[in-house]
């Protein structure tokens, strides 16, 4: 009688995942099984959102222009991005608090990027261990690193992910100050989750996420654990502890000093200025993610893809640039490769999915990812992403001068 009972439920959430084509898909679905502050603290972004909406929008400034009769039957969409071999352009950024979107978190997105063959990333503020990840993924890892006031935590954070065989290392850069997050505020967004007034209906009109919330591990930080009590057993908003906990004095030396400690493939995440992505050659890295941290940080700042074309001409043949922020498509992955990036990653697109449904919605967004890829590959008529350029794009702008 229980398989039964059991088989609709699977087979209903099948049909919904199922239904899942596209990235506004998988929010619409996360938004169904997240309580309201869990989806927007995913959803939202700084002040205004302005900068969050420029972040896709850029890419819609640009258009492509295929060539045709270039015999696409095979194509080869894998790229080498800091020593590490992709097979898709696209990889998973790391971002915090996977378990309170899914209680599989970090665990369900490492198996999905293994199975696809591209890269992942862990953070500092995951839910999930390094060394847990470690024998889980085969794949490349990178572990995203925030400089604490802690010296002795960040001592111990470089040492976890060497030990666990992590081979890339990002030090963020663009959180020296928490971002003013509204939607935040306003639902009381804590991590962990603490119940108020306002959102315990949210809260309980979601039970099969509070049900696996309070009947599974117990939530924790394992990488601040013994460290902070801050977001571990003590319930913060994400914005105090970056201005809290994160050391605001933190410079060039110090980057360059935790890039020699570390002695192998390093970057720089939330690089937004050609100043700042030449610097980021001289202290050594092996890369660098233009990005805005989602817009959640400082709105009003330039979309990634705005400004990747200056930072891939000033240091784009000495330094692997990822673009970072806003991809929804395989358009969006083809017109950053073509202005010069080595590859793209996101954060939100494989977060909405794994709230969605765990490991399977995860699959789920890259499989459609590497489809799109594959698909507009062909129709642009290239065999592999090195023959891409700023040959196959043209401005709007441009475009609209012309006439």
């Amino acid at each position: 009688m229980g398989a039964l009972t059991r088989e609709p439920k699977s087979r209903n959430i099948e049909l919904r995942l199922r239904d899942c084509h596209n990235f506004e898909d998988f929010r619409r679905l996360a938004k169904k099984r997240l309580p309201s502050p869990i989806f927007h603290y995913i959803d939202g972004a700084a002040d205004d959102e302005v900068t969050y909406r420029r972040n896709s929008a850029a890419f819609e400034d640009v258009d492509l222009v295929p060539n045709v009769l270039r015999g696409v039957e095979q194509i080869d969409m894998g790229v080498e991005v800091m020593g590490q071999k992709l097979a898709m352009p696209f990889y998973c950024a790391p971002t915090a608090l996977q378990r309170l979107f899914h209680h599989e978190g970090e665990r369900a997105v490492a198996r999905a990027a293994t199975r696809y063959g591209t890269m992942f990333g862990i953070s500092s503020l995951a839910t999930v261990s390094a060394e847990e990840i470690a024998p889980i993924a085969s794949g490349p890892k990178m572990f995203q690193f925030y400089f604490h006031k802690d010296r002795d935590l960040n001592d111990t954070l470089l040492e976890r992910a060497r030990d666990a065989n992590f081979e890339v290392m990002a030090l963020t850069v663009d959180t020296i100050t928490g971002g003013n997050r509204e939607r935040d505020l306003r639902t009381g967004f804590k991590s962990p989750p603490k119940l108020t007034l306002s959102s315990l209906a949210s809260f309980a009109s979601h039970p099969m996420w509070a049900w696996n919330f309070l009947t599974k591990e117990k939530f924790d930080m394992p990488h601040l654990s013994g460290h902070v009590g801050q977001g571990t057993n003590l319930a913060v908003s994400v914005g105090d502890y970056f201005s809290t906990m994160l050391d605001q004095s933190m410079g060039w030396d110090d980057a360059e000093k935790l890039c020699s400690q570390w002695g192998g493939q390093f970057a720089l995440k939330g690089i937004m200025s050609v100043e700042d992505a030449l610097r980021a050659v001289e202290i050594g890295c092996t890369g660098i993610m233009v990005s805005n941290h989602g817009g959640r940080q400082l709105d009003g700042a330039r979309a990634p893809f705005d400004q990747l074309a200056e930072i891939c001409d000033a240091v784009g043949d000495k330094i692997d640039v990822i673009c970072e922020g806003g991809v929804q498509r395989g358009t969006h992955v083809l017109k950053a490769l073509s202005v010069g990036a080595k590859a793209v990653s996101g954060g939100r697109f494989y977060l909405y999915a794994l709230a969605a449904s765990g490991q399977a919605g995860v699959e789920r967004a890259l499989g459609n990812m590497r489809t799109e890829i594959e698909r507009d590959m062909k129709l642009m008529g290239i065999r592999s992403l090195d023959e891409l350029g700023p040959h196959n794009l043209r401005t709007r702008s441009s475009i609209n001068a012309g006439h």
